[in-house]
């Protein structure tokens, strides 16, 4: 993967750029630390700017981020759907259920897509939930590009500053990614198992 992607920036500079981090926000598993760290390590040795790398991934970003925030939109008259059909007896969610989350969202939203864009995986898949929700667009675009924007200068920043060490970052950044991703597993599990208990609480109460 990380030749394939190094062979793109390579090629096509910064249509390749913004090709590729377009695809990690569509496609998690792409590593976006690599094409970032790449492009500023990339910035000490050819004709590419740093300004113009860093606003081309974050527009690059910002395109992915749009298109699954439709996706998540055309999800929600999906799911509400299934949360009313017969096969929703085997998971127990409600469409109230539904509701409250999208109240939460509305709510808390915004600063979970701004925060989100510096969390692995969830950087991507925030926006789908942030289209289910109805969250208002032009918030979601600006706090999604600011986030982006940061994100993406760090890494971009920090693969220049280390030039010909630009890997030894990707290996840090790849660390941080192991442990917030097993803390996000951890997290997801206990939600899960909490949710069901007061599920069942409820349903003997009944």
């Amino acid at each position: 993967m990380q030749e394939i992607v190094i062979n793109i920036m390579n090629k096509f500079g910064y249509l390749g750029i913004f090709f590729l981090i377009t695809l990690e926000n569509l496609f998690p598993p792409i590593p976006s630390e690599i094409i970032l760290t790449f492009s500023g390590y990339m910035t000490n040795y050819s004709n590419l700017n740093i300004i113009l790398v860093i606003l081309i991934a974050t527009i690059g970003s910002l395109l992915g981020a749009i298109i699954l925030f439709f996706f998540g939109k055309s999800l929600n008259n999906i799911l509400s759907k299934f949360l009313n059909s017969k096969f929703n007896k085997f998971i127990m969610i409600k469409e109230n259920d539904l509701n409250d989350a999208n109240i939460w969202f509305q709510n808390k939203g915004l600063k979970s897509v701004f925060i989100g864009r510096f969390i692995p995986v969830i950087r991507s898949l925030i926006s789908i939930p942030a289209g289910s929700c109805n969250m208002n667009f032009l918030k979601f675009l600006i706090y999604s590009f600011f986030g982006s924007l940061i994100w993406n200068s760090i890494l971009v920043l920090l693969g220049r500053l280390a030039a010909n060490n630009w890997q030894k970052i990707i290996k840090i950044i790849n660390t941080y990614t192991n442990i917030t991703i097993a803390i996000l597993i951890f997290l997801i599990v206990t939600s899960i198992f909490w949710f069901y208990k007061r599920k069942k609480k409820n349903k003997i109460k009944q």
